[in-house]
């Protein structure tokens, strides 16, 4: 692959072979940018699960301390929809929004949340909604009776982190603007999280490999305790 003379200026700061801790690799992630826009900070895993095996799913949200730089657009589908407009919605409503988004391929939100008892409507649009990633889910608390709750969580920064059929997960934790302790404390945050999803059924090392990278920028491996 063809790497341009930035990125491999930025490459050559990080050492190569070297592991880095979770405080040493947040201050150095902000050296490694490429880019002239505020990029993101992602922080990839590759976990020892199957994730075939329902017994080895690892997926849950948390709320950043520091959020992650990124708002996202809240559609809440609800007989609340007052409620949803004051918590922070960008856009509220009941049938009106499934029918929006299924007869007009409307899809200018990142996420939905909803009231249980509109799950039974939403279900109409399942197929369109399940294969973007966007079908309200318990498990995440985009289904949820208290949806003031729901949303100001969201808009407070709260992210979802999923194990891929590939093993791998991928969580935006920053922007290259965030000071190093923020990055870090972030970070230390959500690793904190996915050691206490680890399955029962794995044994031996859970974390494979897990760094830390900007947009377009070289990965930076770190370690941290319960890998």
């Amino acid at each position: 692959m063809f790497r341009g003379k930035k990125y491999k200026a930025a490459a050559e700061k990080v050492e190569a072979g070297k592991v880095y801790s979770i405080d040493e690799a947040c201050a150095l992630v902000k050296e490694t940018s490429t880019v002239k826009f505020d990029a993101t900070v992602d922080a990839s895993f590759k976990l020892n699960v199957d994730p075939k095996q329902a017994d080895q799913q690892v997926r849950g949200t948390l709320i950043l301390p520091n959020g992650n730089g990124k708002t996202k657009k809240v559609l809440a589908i609800t007989d609340k929809v007052e409620d949803a407009k004051n918590a922070g919605a960008d856009f509220a409503g009941g049938a009106e929004m499934i029918d929006k988004i299924q007869h007009e391929n409307w899809f200018d939100f990142d996420v939905i949340v909803a009231t249980p008892n509109m799950m039974g409507m939403i279900g109409k649009v399942a197929r369109i909604l399940g294969p973007k990633g966007l079908m309200p889910n318990p498990k995440t608390g985009t289904v949820n009776p208290d949806i003031a709750k729901a949303i100001k969580e969201i808009k407070a920064g709260k992210v979802e982190y999923r194990v891929d059929k590939e093993a791998n997960m991928h969580v935006s934790v920053a922007k290259v603007s965030f000071d190093a302790d923020k990055i870090a404390e972030n970070l230390k945050a959500l690793t904190a999280a996915i050691v206490k999803a680890k399955p029962a059924a794995v044994k031996g090392v859970y974390v494979k490999n897990a760094v830390i990278h900007t947009t377009m920028g070289p990965a930076i491996p770190f370690t941290f305790d319960g890998r």
